[in-house]
């Protein structure tokens, strides 16, 4: 059975150039968990490690011997998450990360259907005390069209990839049609530098 390696199937969705391009996603299968507040904090943790728990949940599900219909070896995919800021953050006139309202989500396979979600949530349950995993949704979104490119470096400088992309809609005819955007984060934070850092960039546009 070929192994479905996201790097390789999906480059269009993972590994865009560092310029900007336009791009149309239709319906993916997520799990997702809403949180809110510094990325640095216990619970931002707590979030993503429900992610990753359930995630390799499925992943694993086929040593366990439970092999639902479909189902096909693949590599885990990367963390992705959608950021907003909270009311009182918009008000401020400098970016506080305390204000940050977050949506995390890791892509599913096409074979995970909604019982396959809820035995994977069960299961991490009995292994793991963590509250975020009451959390965790099972959704399919639709980005429709956005315009995206690969930051390369710190989080810190993604507002100049940010105006790259603002400046590609104005030439291209295309407006922005919401503040929040997404993030995927390719390289692991953890282990790689942060001038080395991947992240793809993204926001929705008409």
């Amino acid at each position: 059975m070929k192994k479905y390696e996201w790097r390789k199937e999906d480059k269009a969705l993972y590994l865009p150039k560092n310029q900007p391009t336009k791009i149309d996603i239709q319906k993916i299968k997520y799990f997702t968990v809403i949180g809110h507040g510094h990325p640095e904090n216990e619970n931002f943790a707590k979030a993503v490690e429900s992610l990753y728990s359930t995630s390799y949940f499925i992943r694993m599900m086929h040593k366990k011997g439970i092999a639902p219909d479909g189902y096909y070896e693949y590599t885990v995919f990367p963390l992705e998450g959608i950021w907003d800021l909270d009311e009182e953050g918009r008000k401020l006139d400098y970016l506080d990360k305390n204000h940050f309202v977050y949506k995390l989500m890791i892509r599913q396979p096409d074979f995970v259907n909604k019982e396959l979600f809820e035995k994977a949530i069960q299961s991490v349950k009995e292994k793991k005390d963590n509250s975020f995993l009451d959390k965790v949704e099972f959704e399919e979104i639709e980005e429709g069209m956005c315009v995206q490119m690969m930051h390369l470096g710190s989080y810190d400088d993604e507002p100049k990839s940010f105006e790259l992309m603002e400046n590609y809609c104005a030439e291209n005819n295309l407006t922005r049609i919401e503040k929040t955007h997404k993030e995927i984060y390719i390289s692991d934070p953890r282990k790689t530098t942060e001038q080395n850092r991947k992240t793809v960039l993204r926001f929705k546009v008409k």
